[in-house]
């Protein structure tokens, strides 16, 4: 009990319920001292990195993983001299054939999928994307929309030839209602700069993701992007209330309402959000922000067993109900890697689990409080062994790091072949559990971490060197173990060109068929990301 007591003290200073003149043995305040010294903070451009199922580029910089071939180009036309000097007329300077600058966007950012693409297309408006439509479509020209290329599957890349249409030049906002909060703005506006423009005015963005210095809205919405804070404010699906999309014969479906209530039919913009680009072309986005919060903590913790972080989880949900807006996790695994190749010291005892939550209110001392009585229980309870509060903002993103470096960590530590998997809650690490049993010593490492609160495991694991016979043995074992559990191949990074054909594991046929239907209805040409999303036999 004294040691417990001892624990909660630390916290309780750490929250500032403490005087200056209360007292603590000189290893506590060691281990709970502020963090400053974690390191830098993530770089804006991190990302996590997908499983590469496609071997497109050979050499040093090739592809991590190969399962899968690439499917067989599709019979579309070839671009003509007649296409380039159409596209030069209504997009003057903004029709990129030279190779040199064509690199960037014909290769994916994990150099793992190259395509081979000869024209990159740069529109500025809605009617230029609908005119470059009409006109691929009715001369059968395959079109991969492209927004940041930060996608993690193969998804925002060519395959072949197809033409890159890239909204890089959408970047407008155009509407921002300071009532409701409603932004409304174009598709290749940088989520950073919506993020900034919006705090200016007291509102922040309800996702935020670690390459939100590269990627574009429209992109986001069209992959369904889930990032840090759905736990708060949900899924993309919730908070976009409008979408401006260009269909594959170039009409144009203006759907971009700002009501939150809108029962009059159908809602067609659902059918575009998470669709990879493969129904129609995003160009406008409309979507509801929320305040900026006025009080954000940062509480790093640490729990002896799978069983407790869950029971915190829970007991944490109860407690900080509204303020609650991130349980994420990582294993002791992910802080070794963290110290052996990144130096980030542990800024507590060491632990099987750790957890970092993030509170975000608008009432500092209501916040801390509430904090502080979650703290206490959890503590009291046995469920958490140690822990440290942050409230400055530096010291926050020095414990963030700790969750957001893992990715960073990886790279250095061999060979990284990587699984993005929505479990349910309870059965999240039993997956790296029995992975770790199930590979033996074949895998260098194996470690697990990920959003609890969403019910999403990021396991990785690592050889000396990409081999293939690793490989077999975690494919398809990962895939079956996922379908038992009913659970998903893809929680948030798609399906694109990589994933393709995983499909199945969680969705029923007849499902995957209707998909097919809706793609023949809206894109009856299949222009549109041919080779992405759907399986090679729905093509």
């Amino acid at each position: 009990m004294a040691a417990i007591f001892q624990r909660t003290l630390r916290l309780r200073k750490a929250l500032g319920y403490l005087s200056p003149h209360s007292t603590f043995s000189s290893t506590a305040t060691a281990r709970l001292s502020p963090v400053d010294h974690l390191g830098p903070s993530l770089p804006t451009a991190s990302w996590q990195f997908g499983v590469c199922c496609r071997k497109l580029h050979t050499g040093a910089d090739g592809p991590s993983q190969s399962p899968a071939a690439a499917p067989d180009r599709l019979p579309f036309s070839r671009i003509t001299q007649e296409d380039l000097e159409f596209f030069r007329k209504i997009l003057p300077d903004r029709t990129i054939t030279d190779p040199d600058l064509l690199e960037s966007n014909n290769v994916d950012w994990l150099k793992s999928v190259r395509g081979s693409s000869e024209v990159l297309l740069r529109p500025q408006t809605t009617e230029e994307v609908s005119q470059i439509l009409k006109h691929c479509n009715s001369r059968n020209l395959a079109v991969n929309p492209q927004g940041g290329n930060t996608g993690l599957v193969g998804g925002s890349v060519p395959v072949y030839d197809e033409i890159i249409l890239s909204t890089a030049l959408m970047n407008n906002i155009l509407t921002f209602d300071s009532i409701s909060g409603i932004l409304t703005c174009q598709a290749g506006c940088v989520l950073e700069n919506l993020s900034l423009y919006l705090e200016e005015r007291d509102y922040i963005m309800p996702l935020d993701l670690g390459a939100k210095g590269s990627c574009h809205i429209g992109g986001n919405v069209a992959t369904n992007a889930g990032g840090l804070r759905l736990l708060r404010y949900g899924s993309l699906h919730g908070t976009v209330l409008g979408l401006e999309v260009v269909m594959a014969d170039g009409r144009v479906l203006d759907c971009l309402a700002k009501l939150r209530k809108d029962n009059t039919g159908y809602d067609l913009k659902q059918l575009f959000i998470g669709s990879e680009g493969t129904l129609g072309v995003i160009t406008a986005v409309s979507i509801l922000c929320p305040r900026k919060p006025k009080s954000v903590n940062v509480v790093f913790l640490g729990c002896e067993t799978f069983e407790q972080l869950l029971k915190t989880f829970q007991l944490c949900r109860g407690m900080l109900g509204e303020i609650l807006s991130a349980f994420e996790f990582l294993d002791s695994e992910c802080m070794r890697l963290l110290n052996t190749h990144l130096k980030l010291p542990n800024p507590i005892s060491d632990c099987p689990f750790y957890v970092v939550i993030e509170t975000s209110g608008s009432d500092p001392t209501h916040d801390g409080e509430k904090l502080h009585n979650f703290l206490e229980e959890a503590m009291m309870s046995s469920l958490v062994s140690d822990g440290t509060v942050a409230t400055e903002d530096s010291k926050i993103k020095a414990l963030w790091s700790m969750r957001e470096r893992v990715t960073e960590a990886l790279t250095h530590d061999g060979f990284p072949y990587k699984y993005d998997i929505s479990l349910p809650v309870e059965r999240i690490y039993q997956l790296v559990t029995d992975m770790r049993e199930h590979l033996g010593d074949r895998a260098k490492s194996v470690v697990g971490y990920g959003h609890v609160g969403d019910g999403n495991l990021h396991l990785n694991i690592t050889s000396p060197a990409k081999d293939a016979a690793l490989l077999a043995a975690i494919e398809p074992f990962v895939y079956e173990w996922t379908a038992k559990c009913s659970g998903s191949v893809s929680a948030e990074h798609g399906l694109g060109l990589k994933k393709r054909n995983y499909i199945y594991y969680s969705k029923p046929r007849q499902a995957v068929a209707l998909m097919g239907n809706l793609k023949a209805m809206l894109d009856p040409k299949g222009i549109l990301n041919p080779y992405k999303t759907l399986p090679d036999n729905l093509k």
